[in-house]
């Protein structure tokens, strides 16, 4: 199915949506002032070396320093079916064990550097020794003299056809002598010898840049930056899988065919500037979209619904019937209800672009063949998801495992922060609560101060509690401190913060 792609560009950020049949699938966002840092290359100096970890800190001029895995520095065996950045030459001992991190780095040591991983959360950005550049169609491994083909291209004589049309290449453009490995991108399917000769000849120019670069700097530096997120959406776009691609503004729209004529040129007939009255985001309802994938629950069409719960170690979402009753029996709408959830929750881990582990609580099936189609409607509906991921079956306990890539921050990261009330626990004390610990905190306080009269500064809602619910309570504690105790409403407070003040 084709998609539409629409690019909103502001000064303060560029979005990218992704819409099929209608439907919002994923959004992209990146802000002038938070670029994403996948891809660039860094000349970092080593902070720290971890043995029982096997890795090594590294410091790239980032808020947090960066975490390398050995791995990432002596690389891992090559594999023909790589569909991702490539990293690594099999370096290692002979028996095939990787050497101690303590021989590869020192505290102090100056390290070229590439991100793997955006910084999330509380870690730092996962970084990789094993270096790479990226075209449209080709990722260039100076360090490695394989050649990789995506996994997401299937189709054997087509794998060999392209590794075949990349040797001839490669030879054609003189560049065997320079060595490297490359990964044929899945953008690639169908591209002819003189397409593939053209990135051949535009990576090693860009290779040739990189290393000039590396020989002038000291960490932490930047020595290279991968394209904005507009040109990226260009590069990495197959022409068969978008419709149009429509942008808002006339200078990116500028950037952008200039960037496709050259590089993709029969991507630009789908490239159109949009320039109506309403902004482009409203006008395909975008905007509501994106902001009902902040919320914690997701409404079914048959009146079933989805919790989302997001936590540092992984994600989990829990499916139930709601207002679904059905129309034969239980069994037949738990079963209506979780095939419906399993295309829902696909949908959701795009649009969200949750990673890491995550938990599917489906409402329980007593019957096998059922648990088998909700599985299979679920591995259906993320096959166009282009994210690594991995799907268990269905557990003893009900429960479907699943791990999907994260390489970068998901939607709820990008455009929230903890909420400053809660502290980011995602719930608040109940006024009456609240209540309690305040007359709690006053009859401590009766016992260590001298004064007439106790003053308490609280939320509305906790100073209404305090004097309708619990003015019984609050009068009788006023007989034995044998003081008087006053209220007074902050407006600004939030419901937990109150202070109580001797007078």
């Amino acid at each position: 199915m084709k998609a539409e792609l629409l690019i909103n560009v502001a000064p303060t950020e560029t979005r990218v949506a992704r819409i099929e049949n209608g439907v919002l699938l994923e959004v992209a966002i990146e802000r002038a002032n938070k670029r994403s840092l996948v891809g660039n290359i860094y000349q970092g100096k080593v902070v720290r070396v971890m043995p029982g970890l096997q890795a090594a800190f590294v410091d790239i001029g980032l808020e947090k320093a960066g975490f390398m895995h050995v791995n990432d520095v002596v690389g891992r065996q090559p594999n023909s079916n790589s569909s991702g950045n490539g990293n690594g030459n099999g370096n290692g001992n002979g028996n095939g064990t990787k050497p101690d991190i303590r021989q590869l780095l020192r505290d102090g040591q100056q390290v070229i550097v590439q991100v793997l991983k955006e910084p999330i959360g509380t870690k730092g950005a996962r970084l990789t020794a094993q270096l790479s550049v990226s075209s449209r169609y080709l990722v260039y491994m100076p360090a490695v003299d394989h050649i990789g083909i995506s996994q997401r291209i299937e189709d054997e004589e087509e794998r060999e056809r392209l590794r075949e049309q990349l040797e001839l290449a490669i030879a054609s453009g003189g560049m065997s002598e320079e060595g490297g490995g490359y990964i044929i991108r899945t953008v690639a399917e169908g591209a002819s010898e003189e397409e593939l000769r053209i990135d051949v000849e535009y990576l090693h120019r860009l290779w040739g840049l990189v290393k000039e670069q590396m020989q002038n700097t000291l960490p932490p530096t930047m020595i290279y930056q991968d394209l904005p997120l507009s040109l990226r959406t260009v590069r990495d776009v197959a022409m068969e899988e978008v419709e149009k691609l429509q942008i808002d503004s006339r200078n990116v729209f500028r950037q952008m065919c200039e960037f496709a004529e050259k590089f993709c040129p029969d991507l630009l007939q789908n490239i159109e500037y949009y320039e109506g009255p309403r902004p482009l985001f409203y006008l395909y309802g975008i905007e509501d979209e994106i902001n009902k994938a902040m919320e914690r629950k997701v409404y079914l069409k048959s009146g079933g619904y989805l919790i989302f719960d997001q936590t540092e170690a992984m994600n989990t979402i829990d499916v139930n019937t709601g207002g679904f009753v059905g129309r034969h029996n239980l069994e037949e709408t738990i079963f209506k209800t979780n095939l419906e959830a399993a295309g829902s929750i696909a949908r959701q881990l795009r649009l969200r672009n949750l990673g890491g582990i995550i938990i599917l609580d489906f409402i329980d099936m007593q019957d096998p063949e059922h648990q088998r189609q909700v599985l299979r409607r679920l591995e259906k509906s993320l096959e166009q998801d282009r994210v690594k991921m991995n799907i268990s079956g269905v557990s003893e306990l009900g429960l479907v495992e699943m791990t999907r890539k994260r390489t970068s921050e998901n939607l709820q990261q990008v455009l929230c922060e903890p909420c400053e009330s809660c502290d980011g626990r995602g719930y608040l004390k109940s006024a009456e609560t609240i209540s309690y610990d305040i007359m709690r905190e006053i009859l401590g306080m009766a016992k260590s101060f001298e004064s007439n009269k106790v003053l308490v500064i609280a939320s509305p809602l906790v100073v209404d509690r305090l004097l309708d619910d619990d003015a019984q309570h609050v009068q009788s504690l006023e007989n034995h401190i044998e003081r008087l105790i006053e209220f007074r409403v902050e407006s600004t407070y939030p419901p937990e913060q109150y202070d109580i003040i001797p007078v």
